[in-house]
């Protein structure tokens, strides 16, 4: 026998993305019902490095990206790579992308993850100073390393970009970077430092607090996977797999990766792929490690957790079916071996997670066409952390019919129409 339930705001997805979210509308004074339909707060978000990266305003398809794409696509353990089995389904993102790259679809890109991340970093100093929160989150710095001078200038006009937004760095040679990060290979005598840059002590432990303090303060849990989205008279009704519904005055879908089929039953298309994350976690004390760093030049961060020290990064284009291919978290670990003499690599933790993305790098934050009282909140790639108070804040603002904090345009469903 099926079930119905009546709630004011359905969340769909308990990653950072959906509990942010429900923070924020329970704040707002909404009633808030949370549907999951895996292990709570074991998203995409989980197995992030837990680096708060406002300054990442850079939009992966920039001009000339292109020129490196082909090099990189087709090395299963590049920074940017393509399974040759996915490589046809995902023609028409990357030609999304290719489009993206263009100097007036990159400047465009550019502000508007500016005033994004901008708004993201004022709403997660108010996350942060939460009681509740507050041991979560700390000032590290963050070191980003070249390999050399040449490629530290060659990266000048992102530095310069994110310097007139307002971010603040300098640019440090040998004897600053052994005073920040003792113990690197002598090789990196070029980086940026970022003394204002945050990390959360755990991606996870993070998304879970927020999810508990939800639960804690009024709002439930439902399992179970939504199936479909209906309109049917004022309400709005979302179907589960096993028939039973749930009936909301508002839905937020923020299911990440799995946001794609469900927004379709309303009769949104949208191009939404998934980058598969990879990383290996280490003991904590695997390495006297006092910060993040960026290593630039081969895509990957090695990062201090709580849990350990984490190393991952670059992109797999693969989607949601394929098996993992933790050679690139091999790759990755073994390289980081190198760049840091000493680091012990046993007994490691393997992971891989699937990132919502988007050809143009931006998220999907807006109302269905048809249906406005569904909100949309997916499609933040590798920045759902960074990105998720900011996304709380818009999301709540359009479920209370609020004039948004910024404009949302940029982010609108229906852009690739």
């Amino acid at each position: 026998m099926t079930k119905t339930l009546k709630c004011d705001v359905l969340v769909i997805g308990t990653g950072i993305i959906g509990s942010m979210a429900a923070l924020y509308l329970q704040n707002a004074g909404r009633e808030v019902v949370l549907l999951e339909r895996g292990e709570v707060a074991r998203g995409a978000s989980s197995g992030n490095a837990g680096i708060l990266a406002f300054p990442e305003i850079i939009p992966i398809p920039a001009p000339g990206i292109m020129k490196k794409a082909p090099r990189w696509l087709f090395d299963p353990l590049g920074p940017l790579s393509v399974p040759p089995a996915y490589a046809a389904k995902i023609a028409p993102w990357l030609w999304r992308f290719w489009r993206a790259s263009a100097e007036r679809s990159f400047r465009h890109g550019l502000k508007s993850l500016t005033d994004l991340n901008r708004l993201a970093a004022m709403e997660m100093a108010h996350v942060a100073a939460m009681p509740e929160l507050s041991h979560l989150v700390s000032k590290t710095g963050t070191l980003d390393l070249y390999d050399s001078e040449a490629s530290l200038n060659a990266a000048r006009r992102d530095w310069d970009e994110k310097e007139s937004a307002g971010f603040t760095f300098q640019r440090v040679g040998r004897p600053e970077i052994e005073e920040l990060q003792p113990g690197l290979a002598p090789q990196f005598r070029h980086a940026m430092f970022s003394p204002d840059g945050l990390q959360v002590s755990d991606p996870y432990d993070f998304n879970r607090a927020i999810f508990d303090l939800v639960i804690a303060r009024g709002a439930s849990l439902r399992k179970g996977e939504a199936e479909r989205i209906d309109a049917v008279g004022e309400s709005t009704i979302v179907t589960l797999e096993n028939g039973d519904k749930i009936d909301a005055d508002r839905v937020v879908i923020a299911c990440g990766a799995w946001s794609r089929k469900l927004v379709a039953t309303l009769g949104s298309i949208v191009p939404l792929e998934t980058e598969r994350g990879y990383n290996t976690t280490l003991s904590p004390n695997a390495f006297n490690l006092t910060r993040q760093l960026y290593f630039n030049d081969h895509g990957f961060v090695v990062t201090p957790l709580s849990t350990g020290i984490r190393i991952g990064g670059a992109v797999e284009l693969g989607g949601l079916e394929l098996k993992p291919n933790f050679r690139r978290a091999e790759a990755m670990l073994k390289k980081a071996g190198r760049f840091l003499p000493g680091l012990k690599l046993e007994g490691g933790k393997q992971w891989m997670g699937f990132r919502p993305s988007m050809p143009d790098c931006l998220p999907v934050i807006g109302t269905a066409r048809a249906t406005p009282s569904v909100i949309y909140a997916f499609g933040h790639g590798h920045l759902g952390l960074t990105q998720s108070a900011a996304t709380a804040r818009l999301v709540t603002q359009l479920a209370s019919g609020e004039d948004t904090e910024i404009s949302i345009d940029p982010f609108r469903p229906g852009r690739f129409s």
